[in-house]
């Protein structure tokens, strides 16, 4: 505390010593710190207290009148070790330095218990004083040079007797703490609960004490240690173990208003600097335990926590006491400061108007009556007591409680039971969203529109059953006891006209609002549909569904909609429209960036009275669905959208600001009476009234459609069906027709990539195994010098060039008996034999084919380069060969064998413009004695030695 600082250099520099280090106008004060210098983890680091030391030390320099003569310096050092933790073994060094090279009049710090210590035995050695936060433990008072600004244990333990005291506890104490013994921790649970052992244990009050290692321990253990042993806890540890704990103790069924348990975190880090006090609070399953077993707890504190209904204690008076420590203010906290212990008067001070709120009424017991085991002999002779006299009438009032309290027992059970609460686990994605977005009017329900795309709900399995599922755009729910009572109602409400609620999903990141599923899709679609007819008759009937589900909605606990617009209106298997999107309001936002075209557009059907509000209502009014309702009879009239105007087509965001400002003639859309009867253009005049109370409600709609709508039920569902009837014979026979077309593409498409045998196999189901062939002829070619042609043009040209070859090559090839296996690069591969067999054939059809090619290559032209000439070289070699469909993916059809390998020997040791053949291959030749040939001779071929090769040099016309 500046204040302090201040008050330590007065009493500094009151001695003689200050001539020592003066200088001709002032004497130099040296202060010199010891923290740790960049691990803002310790509260009293050098990142968060320097700022304070070079205010305090500017504000001192520059007023003469505070230390007239002097001049104060300050410089540091670091406690750390090279991890960043505070050190035992660099503090005292560090000190050693500063003494030596500044020799300062104080020490300010080690923040830190262990490095503190040392750094205490020197300056108590030296006689100077050492001003710190960090001196926490008992031990300390040992060091009469040491004035410790912060809370110390000694006044912890101080306060936990007042506790004992104020509430009777006078026998017994547990303590509980976290301890590590880790080189690098600092070990403050410890140090903390030893204060208190030491105070307690001076007043005769029995201690159990109980140490938890960190990484390793029991959850049900610790409790059961606490049963066994324990009713007033004091515990010390991370929030997070402590929360667990407190779980695990309420989970086990433990009578709760037995114990009480005193947390200790003296600086509150584990609450965070603002924002509603919920420790319990981690947005899971476990909360609602969490809530409840935290109502026998309370923190002990060092700081005013800032919270929003507290009252602050930063103004407390600081002054230091004969020992040297100062007054330590303690907050008890259970939802609010309760009470505040003063360490200079050692009082416990209540806040005015509060008491601690003890679950049963009454402070828990330190010792139970019977033991905490129930081994008291006392209890195991103890009689039985007689019964009472007013028994009889002791029962009966009980009993009438109970009558009167089952209501609001059901109601707590049904809001604490959450059987809306839907697992993630339990819900799987259907693939079928995926489909329905490729089909789009053949999608579910909640549906929005962003300018002139719809965007689809996701669809999944729940239970077995198709959900729709609108997602959450929050990050976190808090399960306030409003929105329980909202997911509570939704649950209740059940009406035909009404999409059923079936649950939510609230496990981060998946968090959904999950509804019935309605496969003919909104209205929206239905009037964009081309495969549905929408006669009156069907109009009307989906006005009256809309008009039942807002009476009932209107009527029930939810009361209005505040969203009704025609994509909000889905159409279930049986054509009957159901109203979605209502209620939850608290867990709906809306995905639309404000200003965007989007964010008009949904707009549309909002009334003027709730646009010209700053904040409306977030489940709008009745006058305003009754609005929105007539913008949807307007659509449904005329099947032109949303908004129809016929003067001109402005912007949604046009609309909606002239709909805001407001005119003598409000805007609204056009009617249009050869579209539809002049009753129901009345009808929607009404509901978009400009003043609300002009509006009828929703069974004033009900009677004006009856009187105008005179048929009976069985009529209607009759012309529904023979509608849907004659629509559904149209849309099978243009569904047929392009299944037959799609149909014949994939086959072509299939004959492409596999030979024709092959695929008709695949065609008929059955697997294709693959075969050997005796005695085929493989043909395989390049171009020579296609490397350098490429490095001198660009990939597109590369492409070109191919595509323009191979377009001839395959153009040859139809003549002949032959397959095209595969190009890869300049590489081309056919064969001939397979998978239909030929006989000897297969040797003249691919020499053939080899001269044609070659004959085709000398006069084929490059487009880029038309003085440049392509010189193919070609290898055959004839022999058996395996073959068969490889893959599942992308399936090819291959060959196998060391034929393959030949021939590719073949084309690699040829020459350009040359047709290189093996012995095989003039085998097979000779026996048409229509081929020249000319002996190559013996050549080298890599993996066979040496092999008498040919070269083929044409054929004869006969």
């Amino acid at each position: 505390q500046p204040g302090l600082w201040l008050l330590l250099r007065v009493q500094l520099c009151e001695s003689s010593d200050c001539a020592v280090n003066a200088t001709s106008d002032q004497a130099v004060v040296t202060l010199a710190a010891i923290l740790p210098l960049t691990n803002t983890d310790y509260a009293w680091a050098w990142p968060r207290v320097a700022p304070a030391l070079y205010r305090a030390v500017q504000e001192v320099n520059s007023d003469p009148w505070l230390l007239p003569g002097l001049q104060l310096r300050l410089v540091h050092g670091s406690s750390e070790n090279r991890d960043g933790f505070c050190s035992d073994s660099i503090a005292p060094l560090v000190a050693v330095d500063l003494k030596q090279s500044n020799d300062p009049w104080a020490f300010i710090g080690p923040g830190c218990d262990y490095s503190s210590s040392p750094v205490a035995r020197f300056t108590t050695h030296w006689d100077v004083p050492m001003v710190t936060a960090g001196a926490r433990a008992i031990g300390f008072d040992q060091y009469s040079a040491v004035t410790n600004t912060g809370p110390t244990h000694k006044k912890l333990g101080e306060f936990g007797m007042k506790i004992q005291e104020t509430f009777g506890w006078q026998h017994h104490a547990m303590l509980i703490f976290s301890d590590n013994k880790d080189d690098n921790d600092d070990r403050p649970c410890y140090f903390a609960v030893e204060g208190l052992y030491s105070l307690l244990g001076k007043h005769n009050i029995t201690i159990q004490d109980y140490s938890i290692n960190v990484d390793s321990f029991n959850y049900k253990t610790v409790v059961q240690e606490i049963r066994d042993h324990g009713r007033v806890v004091y515990i010390c540890c991370p929030w997070s173990i402590f929360r667990t704990l407190m779980v695990q103790f309420w989970m086990e069924g433990v009578q709760m208003e037995d114990y009480v348990f005193f947390f200790i975190d003296l600086f509150a880090e584990g609450l965070g600097d603002a924002g509603p006090v919920r420790p319990w609070y981690r947005g899971d399953h476990h909360d609602r335990a969490a809530r409840h077993a935290f109502r026998v707890t309370a923190l002990i504190s060092r700081n005013s926590l800032n919270w929003n209904h507290t009252k602050g204690l930063a103004n407390a008076n600081h002054f230091i006491h004969s020992a040297g420590e100062t007054c330590v203010c303690v907050c008890v906290c259970v939802l609010q400061v309760v009470c505040v212990y003063n360490s200079s008067l050692k009082q416990l001070v209540m806040q005015r108007g509060l008491t601690f709120q003890w679950p049963g009424g009454d402070p828990p017991v330190d010792v139970p009556e019977c033991g905490f085991k129930n081994d008291n002999p006392a209890c195991l002779t103890r009689t039985p007591p007689r019964p009472h006299k007013d028994f009889t009438l002791l029962v009966l009032t009980c009993r009438v409680n109970s009558l009167l309290q089952a209501p609001k027992l059901k109601l707590e059970n049904e809001l604490a039971a959450q059987l809306w609460r839907v697992s993630w686990e339990d819900i799987q994605i259907s693939n079928l969203d995926k489909v329905l977005r490729r089909k789009g009017s053949n999608c579910g329900s909640l549906m929005t529109m962003e300018g002139n795309l719809q965007i689809y709900t996701k669809i999944g399995y729940y239970k077995g059953n198709l959900a729709a599922m609108k997602y959450i755009n929050k990050k976190r729910i808090e399960l306030t006891r409003e929105v329980l009572f909202e997911l509570k109602h939704m649950r209740d409400v059940q009406n035909e006209h009404l999409t059923r609620f079936i649950g939510s999903c609230i496990d981060y990141p998946n968090m959904y609002i999950i509804t019935e599923y309605c496969p003919r899709g909104s209205l929206q679609d239905l009037m964009e549909s081309d495969s549905i007819t929408l006669d009156w008759m069907f109009r009307y009937s989906l006005i009256i569904d809309i008009v039942k589900g807002m009476l009932f909605l209107h009527n029930s606990v939810i009361v209005s909609h505040g969203n009704l617009k025609s994509s909000n209106c889905v159409v279930d298997s049986r054509f009957v429209l159901k109203i979605t999107d209502y209620g939850l309001q608290s867990l709906r936002t809306s995905s639309c960036h404000e200003d965007s075209h989007a964010y008009y557009a949904w707009k549309l059907w909002t009334a003027p009275e709730l646009l010209r509000m700053n904040s409306p209502p977030p489940c709008g009014t009745q006058k305003g669905d009754v609005y929105s309702f007539a913008i949807i009879l307007q659509e449904l009239a005329l099947l032109r959208g949303v908004f129809y105007l016929d003067t001109h087509t402005p912007s949604p965001k046009a609309i909606i600001e002239a709909l805001r400002q407001g005119s003598p003639v409000p805007l609204r859309p056009s009617l249009c009476l050869q579209s539809h009867s002049e009753e129901l253009g009345v009808l929607m005049q009404r509901c978009w009234s400009e003043e609300p109370g002009d509006r009828p409600d929703f069974n004033t709609i009900k009677i004006l459609l009856r009187k105008g709508y005179g048929s009976n039920i069985l009529d209607n569902l009759l012309s529904r069906m023979e509608q849907y009837a004659n629509n559904l014979e149209e849309l099978v026979e243009e569904r047929t027709q392009a299944y037959h077309e799609e149909k014949r593409k994939a086959e072509a498409l299939l004959y492409q990539i596999l030979p024709h045998s092959v695929a008709e196999q695949l065609k008929r189901g059955e697997t294709v195994q693959a075969e050997a062939f005796d005695s085929v002829t493989i043909y395989f070619s390049d171009i020579v010098g296609f490397t350098a042609l490429s490095a001198e043009s660009t990939p597109l040209q590369v492409v070109t060039l191919l595509n323009d070859l191979y377009t001839c090559f395959d153009a040859i090839i139809d003549n002949f008996d032959v397959y095209k296996v595969e190009t890869i690069g300049d590489a081309y591969m056919v064969v001939s034999g397979l998978p239909v067999r030929n006989g000897n054939l297969h040797g003249r059809e691919v020499a053939s084919m080899a001269l044609a090619l070659l004959e085709a290559v000398k006069n084929f032209r490059i487009q880029h380069r038309a003085d440049h000439k392509l010189c193919l070289r070609i290898g055959i070699h004839s022999g058996p060969v395996c073959a068969g469909v490889v893959g599942l993916k992308m399936p090819r059809y291959c060959l196998f064998g060391d034929t393959v390998n030949t021939a590719s020997r073949m084309e690699s040791t040829g020459e350009a413009l040359k047709i290189h053949i093996s012995e095989a291959t003039r085998q097979v030749l000779q026996e048409f004695s229509s081929f020249q040939l000319q002996v190559r001779g013996d050549i080298q071929i890599k993996g066979k030695g040496l092999m008498r090769t040919y070269w083929l040099l044409g054929e004869t016309s006969n």
